[in-house]
């Protein structure tokens, strides 16, 4: 396989090799570095995780949206007296936006875009399961541990679809409750004993598919699919430490 598909590497490979950068960008200071960083990033998402048409548009517009308004917020908040000797682009009443301000936020929301990109990366390109069999296989996680942590992440979707049942069962009723933040309170204070119950069951259900199962039973657990760690993954794990250390060297 070639490096411009992601997906068939280990996981581990896309966690362990941009996370020296990310820590290392977090410390940055000026603007380049990051905007080096983030550029990058994204080229590599661009042509190597090959996002779909809702992840692109929002790679493209979303981005540059939240750089811009990061860096007014931020330069709004810098203290005026630390950057005073800058020009002063414009005045808003108590707040006053220096070019010197900008260039401090501009600084820091690069500075958080980069490690969010950076993220993406593996992010985009690795799926829970898999991610899970890797740290079994590769770091010795208790299989246990893995799979009861997998299978709790996955009751997020689950509630997310019983709570749009009862949103409808509740309209249907006729007990919207009218509008306005009580009412809102109203109708959140009954959505929660029926999710509460229908997550209970939920996990009463899981609890015994498991034990049918025999999971925990065994010291080891037999994988249909196995997640092996090679060359390629190393490669990809020392290019990403080569480039930064070109970019902090």
């Amino acid at each position: 396989m070639s490096l411009a598909d992601l997906r068939t590497y280990n996981p581990l490979a896309k966690l362990f090799g941009p996370l020296p950068l990310m820590i290392l960008v977090i410390g940055t200071r000026d603007v380049r570095t990051p905007a080096i960083v983030a550029a990058a990033a994204l080229t590599l998402i661009l042509l190597a995780a090959r996002p779909n048409r809702r992840t692109l548009a929002w790679l493209l517009c979303g981005i540059p949206a939240i750089l811009a308004v990061m860096s007014v917020s931020f330069g709004v908040w810098t203290d005026p007296a630390q950057v005073s000797h800058t020009r002063l682009l414009a005045d808003l009443g108590p707040f006053e936006l220096w070019t010197g301000a900008v260039e401090t936020g501009l600084s820091t929301a690069l500075r958080m875009v980069a490690v969010l990109l950076l993220a993406l990366v593996g992010g985009l390109t690795t799926t829970g399961p898999d991610l899970v069999r890797a740290m079994i296989r590769q770091l010795r996680v208790p299989y246990r541990i893995g799979y009861a942590a997998l299978a709790a992440f996955r009751f997020v979707p689950r509630f997310s679809h019983e709570l749009e049942v009862i949103r409808s069962a509740h309209r249907v009723r006729g007990l919207s409750g009218g509008r306005g933040p009580i009412a809102a309170l109203r109708r959140s204070g009954g959505y929660a004993v029926p999710l509460l119950a229908g997550g209970i069951r939920h996990a009463e259900r899981v609890s015994l598919a498991m034990e049918s199962r025999a999971f925990g039973a065994f010291p080891t657990r037999t994988e249909r699919y196995l997640v092996r760690f090679r060359v390629r993954d190393v490669v990809l794990i020392l290019a990403f430490w080569c480039f930064t250390y070109g970019v902090f060297a």
